[in-house]
């Protein structure tokens, strides 16, 4: 323990030697590397306004308030995604997918996982990152999630169960072609029932607004999207199977598609022409 505030210079120095560390929990917890870095400047800013000088373990410290700040952002992500599929809103640029951060974040935690990962609750996410990736104690995990310690346990345990029993995406085009092609013909006609029938349960729905769980959810948006689904066209993106619409012979949105065991289980949208128009996209024949 030290009985004088640490120097300014020190501290920038105590804080640059846990830098990577604090980065990889922002980055495994939000899936944005530009989040991430937000959330760890934010610490920065907590850490140089503080007395820090009875602070014992400043590594676990500045964990829990990245932990603290990433949980506050992923409920305001959360806040903001309820809108319809259709939007042409896009959110902050730092929020925006970026299929590279993704594959990086895909290759450090595993694909089954990362999926897992977007459908959680923030404090499910925090209690689960924290704890089995980075080793926190369910007690520290505790105070950050105002949750008690064996609640924080009993959020990360319910996370295992969904983690171990994700399954593995239909790797066969044919299959998932006729999928996509209901799940269109649904949107088309505006008919919720048939949407909720080719979803799965715990679909994820990812735009640049944000993010949409659970089939009922997803289907309310997929059904105010009939107007542009009567134009979509089925499509190759990135060799998956998706739905491009076209404006002037130009993609304006794309829609690209996980599907597990004949049920979709993640929906990409891209809504932006900008970003649409760089995706790597064959036209299907109709």
């Amino acid at each position: 323990m030290t009985d004088a505030p640490y120097s300014n210079e020190f501290l920038a120095q105590r804080f640059e030697s846990h830098r990577s560390h604090l980065s990889a929990v922002a980055y495994r917890m939000l899936g944005s590397r530009a989040e991430a870095e937000d959330a760890v400047q934010e610490a920065w800013f907590r850490l140089s306004r503080s007395d820090t000088s009875r602070v014992d373990n400043l590594g676990g410290w500045l964990t829990t308030v990245v932990g603290r700040v990433c949980l506050d952002m992923l409920r305001s992500r959360k806040s903001r995604a309820e809108q319809p599929l259709d939007s042409g809103a896009p959110g902050p640029a730092d929020t925006a997918p970026d299929p590279e951060q993704d594959a990086l974040l895909a290759d450090s935690v595993g694909v089954a996982l990362l999926v897992v990962l977007e459908m959680l609750t923030p404090a499910e996410r925090l209690a689960f990152v924290l704890h089995d990736l980075f080793a926190v104690p369910f007690e520290e995990v505790a105070t950050i999630v105002g949750r008690t310690p064996t609640a924080a346990r009993q959020l990360a345990s319910r996370v295992r169960r969904r983690v171990q029993g994700a399954e593995a995406p239909d790797a066969d085009l044919v299959r998932q072609r006729r999928v996509v092609d209901a799940f269109l013909a649904a949107a088309r006609d505006g008919d919720f029932d048939a949407l909720v029938e080719v979803l799965d349960p715990d679909v994820v729905a990812r735009h640049e607004g944000g993010v949409l769980t659970g089939a009922a959810a997803v289907a309310a948006g997929a059904a105010s999207f009939a107007h542009l689904a009567r134009i979509a066209r089925p499509a190759l993106i990135g060799g998956a199977t998706g739905i491009v619409v076209l404006v002037d012979g130009r993609p304006e949105r794309a829609l690209t598609f996980t599907v597990a065991h004949d049920r979709i289980t993640v929906i990409d949208i891209t809504n932006e022409p900008t970003r649409a128009a760089e995706l790597d996209i064959t036209l299907l024949d109709v």
